[in-house]
Order: structure tokens, then sequence, then C-alpha cells
């Protein structure tokens, strides 16, 4: 099944990924993707949607979703490395998945995110994403 970008989460101060389930007086409602636990994250919480985040190159910057496409394309059916890796094997990692990386902008913090990301939607979601203007399936 594809999910849409748009509605999966990061929480700050939270680990892992979350999925938005729906608005509440006090903020909204998430899912973990790991564990399916739910939360309400209040107004101050501080959300970024994974449709929202680019990623620095040379040119202009890259969306996660063309960058989760190539690292597909590049592992197939395995996982990225883990974010616990050493520095080295992430930039070499990225150097084949996306080339001209801005090596300037894009720390090996982001490198760690990306990766751990990745994992985590192979592992409890899909790689497999909706298209801008695609219509979600019902569950």
């Amino acid at each position: 099944m594809k999910i849409n970008l748009q509605k999966i989460l990061t929480v700050s101060g939270y680990p892992g990924l979350y999925k938005y389930v729906a608005q509440a007086n006090s903020g909204v409602v998430v899912e973990s993707l790991s564990d399916k636990k739910r939360m309400v994250c209040g107004m101050s919480a501080k959300l970024s949607s994974l449709s929202d985040i680019s990623v620095f190159t040379e040119d202009e910057d890259v969306k996660l979703q063309q960058l989760f496409d190539k690292m597909k394309e590049k592992l197939g059916d395995d996982s990225a490395p883990s974010g616990k890796s050493d520095p080295a094997i992430l930039k070499s990692f990225f150097e084949e998945v996306l080339p001209d990386y801005d090596r300037d902008r894009f720390y090996v913090s982001h490198m760690k995110k990306v990766v751990e990301w990745y994992n985590n939607l192979k592992e409890f979601a899909s790689l497999e994403f909706l298209e801008e203007g695609e219509e979600e399936s019902a569950e």
C-alpha cells in the first residue's frame, strides 16, 4: 500500500516516525509507526512532515521522497546503513546515492536521521509513496 509522506511526521524530542491520526482540541493525535502507541502533541510541539523535508545539493534541493526513491533503487530489498554506522560509511553511501549532495550543509547528523527514517518506513510502513495529487485508498 502506498503511503502519503505528508501524513508521516517527525516529532522534535521523540525518536522514530509518527503517522498523523486526527486533529485534537489541544493539538494533533499521532501514532508511532513502530509500536502503534498514540499520543497528543500539543500546540507547542515541533512537528515536521517528511514531505516538507529536502536535502541540500550543489544545484537544487532534493525532496526526501526523491532521495528515498534513489535509496530504494540502490538498496533493493536491503536496509540502509544504520544511523549508528561510522560517519565514513554514511558519507560513502550518500556519495553513491546522491553524488552531488552539499558537503558543507548536509551533515552526518542529517545522514543519520535520513537512514533511520528510511529503515523505519521500510520496516513499519512502505517505501511506495503517493505522488502529488494521487488519492489515498481507504485503509
